[in-house]
């Protein structure tokens, strides 16, 4: 029997524990190591009295087959009611005959997809559209000099060697100046000038003007291919009932009934190599200091503190290290009454509330990046989803900046003033309660000594039997199936005996990336 040590329990490391333990062989002893009392990393869901928080939003979709089978084996779509029918949205029985209210809950949910930009007080679709009614918002001028300019940069193209011309060949400079330079800087705390494009080719890809306007005409004609969706034009997707976390908790007691060990609150501090190999892990739980032997490691924390446990590094690897930026972020949670907002769609919503899943605040006269409305996510992660408001506000920091230092009280105070500023709330009395969450190493940055990363991972990819995988594992700005992914091709090199991670390191990095619709 093999012993596989794995460091983390989010998607990536238990979605890695499942699958080296799912046929029942017993050939592999697995114990994962969590440093947190959570599972699912990013991904988990916070409980706040009756409600639950999606810590930064999760949308199950992929084009990978792999994946969306994991997930429905996982927790089945059976008798999941659609988001449209807002009478379904809070029955209690969603698999007919089910005796197990457990079990009831263990379903997901078919959403329909409604992200909106909201900027000068006026929403604009996300990604942006080429309605009347954007057209409207912005005004015949402005649309007009956002049209000279896309086809300026049509004819003329920047070099792509930072983030600000990748999108400024994508949709032009009006465009780019209005709805992406802002917001950038607001979430990396850089100008889109000193960030490098690898961001936008792995997160943006395929999108652009051209593929917004292929995208209506497709609908306008009825000759869209569901197979062939850019990721950002996506329009359904699947989500656990009562939120992420649901589905990887699940996963979690699936790894411990197939005999895998998950010791939470365990942080592992060091990865102890010798001649080439990796040979155990050093933690603390309970202030207790453990040593872990293995024959296999399976690592998804971040490469900086990854490298800074290890002994030996070369001088050049660990200050390449060493330098790798996150940005980190803060969630805000706050029951409302209401909102100011008009649900002026012809989405049906349980008290006729806005349908945005995720609401994008451009203006950068606030501090705030993003808005999400827990309700149309699901309704079960709202007590009382007829009559109450549970919204989410996301503020991205550096951890120990002064907005990370800012107490609770002071935190939420600036979130609702900003909404009350925004024209979002009426006034701080439309608060009932709130909740604050840190995320430190949210997400992995693409500048700095990011671009000499490829000598990191060279010298990682020496230590045989050490397996990088993950968001944080790997530093690249993964979702949640592109995480798993890197599971899947570590797991099968495992099982192959094989020390090659080359499938491993390119899993999201193709830059045309197509989500198939399910």
């Amino acid at each position: 029997m093999k012993k596989v040590v794995i460091i983390g329990a989010g998607p990536a490391g238990i979605t890695a524990a499942y699958e080296l333990l799912k046929d029942g062989s017993g050939e592999y002893d697995v114990t994962v190591l969590e440093c947190s009392g959570a599972i699912g990393g990013i991904s988990r869901t916070v409980r706040v009295g009756e409600n639950r928080m999606d810590i930064g939003g999760h949308r199950f979709f992929s084009k990978d087959d792999r994946v969306m089978e994991w997930w429905k084996a996982m927790m089945p779509m059976q008798g999941s009611p659609s988001f449209d029918d807002a009478k379904l949205g809070r029955q209690k029985t969603l698999t007919p005959g089910g005796p197990d209210p457990e079990k009831e809950d263990r379903v997901m949910l078919l959403r329909h997809r409604v992200s909106r930009i909201y900027y000068k007080r006026k929403f604009f679709d996300y990604p942006i559209s080429m309605k009347p009614e954007t057209i409207k918002n912005m005004g015949f001028v402005t649309t007009a000099a956002a049209g000279f300019s896309y086809l300026k940069s049509s004819v003329v193209k920047a070099p792509e060697d930072n983030l600000e011309n990748f999108y400024i060949n994508r949709f032009g400079r009006k465009l780019y100046s209005m709805f992406f330079e802002g917001y950038t800087e607001k979430l990396w705390g850089r100008h889109p000038r000193d960030i490098s494009a690898d961001w936008g080719s792995q997160r943006v890809k395929g999108l652009s003007i051209t593929a917004v306007i292929k995208d209506m005409l497709a609908k306008v004609f009825g000759t869209k291919d569901k197979a062939k969706v850019e990721t950002s034009l996506i329009e359904e997707f699947l989500y656990p009932k009562l939120g992420p976390g649901q589905l990887w908790e699940t996963a979690a007691a699936e790894v411990e009934k197939l005999g895998g060990k998950i010791l939470m609150n365990t942080a592992a501090e060091k990865v102890v190599c010798q001649n080439g190999r990796a040979v155990a892990v050093e933690a603390v739980s309970g202030g207790e200091k453990l040593t872990i032997e293995g024959d296999v490691f399976i690592s998804t924390m971040p490469l900086k503190d990854l490298i800074a446990g290890m002994d030996d590094v070369p001088s050049d690897v660990a200050r390449i290290a060493a330098g790798l930026p996150y940005r980190d972020f803060v969630t805000v949670g706050l029951l409302v009454d209401g909102l100011l907002l008009k649900n002026e769609t012809d989405i049906p919503t349980l008290g006729d509330i806005v349908p945005d899943c995720w609401i994008y605040v451009q203006d950068t006269g606030v501090k705030l990046g993003r808005i999400q409305i827990f309700n149309n996510w699901s309704p079960y992660m709202v007590g009382d989803p007829e009559n109450k408001v549970w919204i989410g506000l996301e503020f991205f920091c550096d951890e120990g900046d002064a907005f990370w230092n800012m107490s609770e009280e002071d935190c939420v105070k600036q979130a609702v003033e900003e909404l009350v500023k925004m024209g979002v709330l009426a006034s701080p009395d439309s608060v009932l309660a709130s909740h604050r969450e840190k995320v430190k190493k949210a997400y992995p940055a693409y500048f700095d000594t990011y671009a000499e990363i490829d000598t990191l991972t060279a010298y990682l990819d020496t230590i045989g039997n050490l397996f990088c995988i993950g968001r944080n594992g790997q530093h690249r700005y993964n979702n949640m199936d592109h995480s798993m992914g890197t599971a899947f091709e570590a797991v099968k090199a495992i099982k192959a005996g094989s020390t090659d991670k080359t499938a491993v390191w390119n899993v999201n990095t193709e830059k045309e990336y197509h989500e198939e619709k399910k």
